[in-house]
């Protein structure tokens, strides 16, 4: 079992993945992995099904029900390499579905290194020089928000940062990382409680899923102090239009939101990957709240994509994929 654990590892840190996805159905196990944002099949093994269970055993999940949703973590050493994993299960009707997660397969990033913008990497550079407001990073699943978020806060120095997620997506030994744990009774509201109490500069909050954490994200940035989100949306103007969904007031946008961003992530031609921004300052961000458009400056995601196609900066067919849309 060790030894395909490592051969699916071996795999996945290869081609760059961070997800291997498991479905398994009538005892037949299937292994996929999204490489280049295409979910591609591995090929089955003899014992396959029992490498399954010994997933959910490394995770200390309960084996005897395996129809309740569960998460756990686990590490394992691949080429001398220490990888932090998460298996995370869940069960429907005909299919039980588990994702095994390496939160710690990213490579150090500099702000530099996210965009082939200046521009947009000068953007992210002073982020973390604001001691207050908050930050929206958006986009679909899989589209680096997570990493983005990450790269800003790494290179901090001098800060207390403290991050609030559900769950811890990437570890890092330079700050302090909550878990929402509904169990333990740790809500994103007492979570916030909690760290109020400890003097943070920076505040991350992984992802806006609800009213509530949209709540103690503003809350927090009315607070006086600094706070960097992710959520789902395909613009930064319906980033704007979810958060007046989730309940937040006008008045309270203007007041705090400094920025948002919304990014597709693509390969580059010559290897590696890079992040295509859409970028609303302050400015932009107070003028669409009040007036329910942009501005003739603003400059839209698929203008930023087919710039960044047409320099030779993202593979062209990738990008093809989000201009047509």
């Amino acid at each position: 079992m060790e030894r395909r654990l490592e051969e699916l590892l071996e795999i996945a840190l290869r081609n760059h993945v961070t997800d291997i996805h498991f479905s398994l159905k009538d005892d037949v196990t299937l292994i996929e992995m999204r490489v280049n944002g295409i979910i591609r099949r591995v090929k089955s093994k003899p014992g396959d099904n029992e490498f399954f269970r010994y997933l959910m055993y490394r995770s200390n999940l309960d084996l005897s029900d395996i129809l309740m949703p569960q998460t756990g973590r686990f590490e394992a050493e691949v080429s001398g390499r220490k990888l932090a994993l998460r298996f995370a299960l869940v069960s429907s009707y005909q299919i039980t579905s588990g994702v095994l997660r390496i939160l710690n397969n990213h490579g150090a990033l500099t702000c530099s290194m996210l965009s082939s913008d200046p521009s947009q990497t000068e953007w992210f550079s002073d982020i973390a020089r604001h001691r207050s407001g908050l930050y929206i990073f958006s986009g679909p699943t899989g589209s680096g928000k997570t990493t983005t978020l990450y790269t800003i806060l790494n290179e901090v120095r001098g800060k207390k940062i403290y991050t609030l997620e559900d769950p811890v997506e990437i570890y890092s030994e330079k700050y302090v990382q909550l878990s929402v744990n509904e169990r333990q009774n740790l809500s994103y509201a007492e979570g916030i409680k909690q760290l109020m109490r400890h003097d943070p500069d920076i505040v991350m909050i992984g992802e806006i899923r609800d009213s509530t954490a949209a709540e103690m994200a503003v809350r927090t940035a009315l607070t006086g102090h600094l706070v960097v989100t992710s959520l789902h949306s395909g613009s930064c103007t319906s980033a704007v239009s979810r958060m007046l969904d989730l309940g937040v007031k006008k008045y309270q946008l203007n007041d705090v939101l400094r920025g948002i961003s919304c990014q597709r992530l693509y390969d580059c031609p010559h290897g590696g990957k890079t992040g295509v921004y859409e970028i609303m300052d302050r400015k932009e961000v107070n003028y669409y709240i009040e007036n329910h458009r942009t501005t003739d400056q603003f400059v839209t995601l698929r203008k930023r994509i087919v710039e960044a196609a047409g320099r030779g900066f993202i593979d062209i067919q990738q990008a093809a994929q989000d201009i047509d849309e």
